[in-house]
């Protein structure tokens, strides 16, 4: 459009528009001079009650902001596909047969009393490919219908569902959801779920899952706008339960692999040979008839043969019955997770959520460690407003730009830009009066709207310039000449615009639902922005300029400057790191500190061996064939058996409470790291921010020396002054250089400790905080995290002192073994019990002593270390009272002092009162006294984190 603007437009109107005189007859003449007639007490009016026409209009923009809080939101208009889809919930297990039985009870019901329906047609379970997995009692009844002219039942899409609905009812225990086909699928594929609001309850307990499902469920299903509730299965499967007696089972000779085999040949089958039909083979499998298969009974009384040759029915061996399992184990980002699907209609989307969250807020009390998050077609919705969030300050970002790039004057380019607000009014209004909820849809017209919305501005603005150079009596008469000259651009504009998108407006056709607020943002916004160009800007106009004067103010210099500010604080909006303060460092620290997760992972290690304190060792199952003992016929005997031993009981108790104290002592050491880490950050964070600031101060130092110097060498090339005095200066401006980089070096040597600590892979920017001193904070020295560590400690070797006296006390060793004669087929059993006794108790004496000795140990350790700790607190309190007098002399008097000393040794060497030499003495003495307080700063914070942490 741009490029046919520039160069075939031109040539057209050379061709086509020759000079003539305009047609007085004209229809389209005739209309502007009515509408001019119409417009000239209403702009006269507007020019004379200015505060009237402003303040309406702010009204207006209130009006609508509060109107657009209320109208709700959806992710997109639903599209009306024609076609529904019923998805019958049956109960967990059903059979496919069942399903069948019922579907094809659903479809007579539709076809017999709604002549809307042309076809119905059933999908049950998954294909060979499942793409869609679904269970048996899982389906999609899709129902083809009528063209709407042909409907008599109702005169909706949602009136016909809730009749469909109430018709099949008449099937009990059956729940129903309804939506479309194409928007079914798509809600599946986008976000995982059919339904267009999921409420999703993360957790691990399934049953905990089903009874929060459940109470959701009773607590959203009258919320106004909510239809076809329906929790997700995850119970219910109905599962044959086989529950071997093992002690049988070893007591007949048998194993459990045998029987697992026996048990899926006979439910699922096995292969045992092959037929052959010609040059075809077919496997040959053998399992339960069908009758069989369905009756528990039939498994109980299934025979199984024992090494003896006697059979044994199944039932003996196993308890067989029938249990409730999980029916679904569905995850989110590897959570367990229930979903309570919930389809909108009559309402907003955004509306119903809310409605639904205040509810549950209120009413579910989740336990620990499960969560609740809302999907589906919500969850698209809230993706796509922070997206807009940023769009739409972006996109109004731009057109200021380009307005201020036209007009060269922030004042035209914001009176322009006030077009945007008032033309938002519009499309808010049109949604509302047409009962269309906020949607992505509209955020698109939005957008589009704001750049159509100034171009009329445009128009009348850049014409009243024109004007604005002519010579005029008074403003009112200017602008009443400017905005009848430009009625007909105005309005051409808008209406070509509004016409253009009214067929999207009023479309009924397939895919009606997304034009319409698209267009009706557009619509209502063109008129409200037009009767702002009319009335408003001329106010605007009237209020900033005068008539003989150009409206354009070309501030150069300080207009360039704002520009550029205005938009470095935008790039700095969009673009620019959040400084982080010491609490956001010490979160980032806690999450990426590699040394910290190994003391993390360290503990999870010993919780994780606290099991071993009860560990009975290996189970030793043993076959001999014994010829030489006592045997019937001078058979041999075949003995099968089985041992194990055990520690004394008490042995196992002691060993526990070792195996807990060490997982103590683990949290302590992370305790420790932790405060540690924490203790350094906090030194290195306080170290850069006193870096920092004499930094600061050598910067105004290097500046001064820096001017003095170049002043004394155009002095002595004056002969004002002497050679001394020249490279004096110089010489103090390269002291001051190196002391600067030397603190440069600090700061970066500060900065690069708190990396070190953080560990994070991105850049960070350190917030610039105001030096001050901190606070202790009250504390218990009995609270300290070492000193806890030290009492576990006595109390591990306690512990181990005391297992080791167990250990004296026997161990206990079980045998059971079973024999067996050829010729006389009888079972010999036999059963053992011995104690493992210790004679010698030299070893174990010793151990017993050793670890004695080392709790005497620990015990003498752990109390000279609560001597010391308390030694140094004292020596820290002492050291800090000493900081804190150094300190408040810099507060009462030094600070003030040094600023006293600038402001008179300026004023001095101003007024000749003082030469060079007193003046460049007065400089360091009133910025020695600021780094002093800075070091005595530093001291004092840096007792006070010591004294903090010491105490945790």
């Amino acid at each position: 459009a741009i490029l046919l603007c520039f160069t075939y437009v031109p040539v057209m109107s050379s061709i086509f528009l020759k000079p003539q005189d305009e047609r007085q007859k004209n229809i389209s003449v005739a209309l502007m001079n009515w509408l001019k007639k119409q417009y000239d007490p209403l702009i006269n009016w507007a020019l004379d009650n200015k505060k009237w026409v402003l303040g309406s209009a702010i009204i207006m923009v209130l009006i609508s902001g509060l109107i657009f809080n209320r109208i709700g939101g959806e992710f997109m208009p639903t599209l009306d596909e024609g076609d529904f889809v019923i998805q019958p919930i049956l109960k967990t297990g059903t059979s496919l047969s069942k399903t069948v039985e019922i579907t094809t009870q659903m479809e007579n019901i539709l076809l017999r009393e709604f002549p809307e329906v042309k076809q119905v047609v059933t999908r049950i379970g998954a294909a060979e490919v499942p793409t869609d997995p679904m269970s048996m009692e899982e389906s999609d009844v899709i129902i083809s219908l009528a063209p709407k002219r042909d409907w008599v039942s109702a005169r909706s899409k949602d009136e016909l569902a809730d009749k469909f609905k109430a018709a099949l009812g008449v099937i009990p225990n059956v729940e129903m959801e309804f939506t479309q086909p194409i928007e079914m699928r798509f809600n599946e594929l986008i976000t995982g779920v059919r339904a267009d609001i999921a409420i999703k309850v993360f957790g691990e307990d399934l049953s905990q899952l089903a009874e929060i499902g459940k109470e959701i469920k009773l607590l959203v299903d009258d919320v106004p706008g909510a239809a076809d509730v329906v929790v997700e299965k995850v119970e219910g499967l109905p599962t044959l339960s086989v529950n071997y007696d093992r002690a049988k089972i070893a007591r007949y000779g048998l194993n459990i692999m045998d029987l697992n085999d026996m048990i899926s040949m006979a439910f699922a089958g096995r292969t045992v040979g092959s037929v052959y039909e010609g040059e075809k083979r077919f496997d040959m499998v053998v399992r339960l008839d069908k009758e069989l298969r369905q009756d528990l009974n039939s498994l109980e009384r299934l025979y199984v043969d024992i090494p003896s040759g006697a059979k044994i029915p199944m039932g003996e061996l196993a308890d067989i019955n029938y249990e409730k399992g999980a029916a679904k184990i569905s995850r989110d980002d590897t959570r367990r997770r229930i979903v309570v699907g919930v389809n909108v209609r009559n309402r907003d989307l955004e509306s119903v959520v809310e409605d639904m969250r205040e509810r549950i807020d209120e009413h579910i009390k989740l336990p620990v460690g499960y969560t609740i998050a809302y999907g589906g077609q919500f969850e698209n919705l809230q993706s796509a407003k922070s997206r807009l969030r940023l769009a739409v300050p972006l996109a109004l970002f731009l057109i200021f730009m380009m307005l201020y790039f036209a007009f060269r004057s922030v004042k035209e380019a914001l009176m322009i830009f006030t077009a945007i607000p008032l033309a938002a009014v519009g499309g808010v209004l049109l949604l509302w009066a047409r009962s269309m909820p906020f949607s992505i849809s509209a955020g698109i017209g939005f957008i589009a709207l704001f750049g159509i919305a100034v171009l009329n501005g445009i128009v009348l603005i850049e014409h009243l310039k024109e004007l604005n150079k002519k010579d005029f009596t008074s403003m009112k008469t200017l602008i009443a000449q400017g905005t009848k000259d430009r009625m007909r651009p105005v309005l051409l504009t808008a209406s070509a615009a509004a016409l253009g998108f009214l067929p999207m407006a009023v479309s009924t056709s397939a895919g009606a639902e997304v034009q319409r607020p698209l267009a009706t943002v557009v619509i209502g916004g063109l008129i409200t922005a037009t009767l702002l160009t009319l009335v408003v800007l001329p106010v605007l106009y009237s209020i900033y300029s005068k008539p003989g004067r150009r409206v354009r103010i070309n501030y150069r210099g300080w207009s360039k400057k704002a520009l550029l500010l205005l938009f470095l604080v935008t790039s700095n909006t969009f673009f620019a790191q959040q400084p982080m303060d010491l609490n956001d460092l010490k979160t980032l620290a806690i999450e990426n500190n590699n040394e910290l997760r190994s003391a993390a992972q360290k503990l999870n290690r010993s919780e994780a061996l606290e099991g071993t304190a009860f560990d009975f060792g290996k189970t030793e199952v043993y076959y001999s064939y014994d010829e030489n003992n006592i045997a019937v016929n001078g058979e041999a005997i075949n003995v099968f058996g089985i041992r194990q031993e055990f520690d004394f009981p008490t042995v196992y108790g002691i060993r526990h409470r070792v195996r807990k104290t060490h997982t103590e002592l683990e949290k302590n050491q992370f305790s420790i790291i932790r405060k540690n880490l924490l203790k350094e950050l906090s030194y290195a964070y306080h170290n850069y921010q006193i870096s920092r600031e004499k930094v600061a101060i050598h910067l105004r130092l290097d500046s001064l020396y820096a001017d003095f110097a170049k002043a004394a060498s155009r002095r002595f090339e004056l002969g004002e002054t002497n050679y001394l005095e020249k490279i004096t200066a110089v010489s103090k401006q390269k002291q001051i250089r190196i002391q600067l980089d030397q603190f440069r070096t600090l700061e970066t040597f500060a900065y690069d400790q708190v990396i070190k600590i953080v560990q994070t892979v991105d850049s960070i920017v350190i917030s610039d905080e105001p030096l001050r001193m901190l606070e202790l904070m009250p504390s218990v020295l009995d609270n300290s995290t070492e000193l806890n560590s030290y009492r576990n400690q006595v109390l591990l070797t306690e512990a181990t002192h005391k297992l080791e006296k167990q250990r004296l006390l026997p161990d206990i060793n079980l045998e059971y073994f079973q024999g067996s004669n050829g010729d006389l087929d009888e079972n010999l059993s036999g059963y053992q019990f011995g104690l493992k006794i210790p004679l010698l108790f030299n070893g174990q004496s010793s151990r017993i002593k050793a670890s004695g000795l080392a709790h005497e140990a620990m015990v003498a350790e752990s109390t000279n270390f609560k001597i010391m700790l308390e030694t140094k607190y004292k020596q820290l309190l002492d050291q800090l009272e000493q900081n804190k007098k150094a300190l408040e002399y810099y507060l009462d008097e030094g600070n003030t002092l040094s600023e006293e000393i600038l402001k008179t040794a300026e004023a001095s060497f101003r007024n000749g009162e003082i030469n060079f030499f007193q003046y460049i003495q007065s400089l360091e003495n009133a910025y020695s006294i600021r780094l002093d307080y800075l070091e005595q700063l530093g001291k004092y914070n840096e007792n006070i984190i010591s004294l903090n942490y010491l105490t945790q």
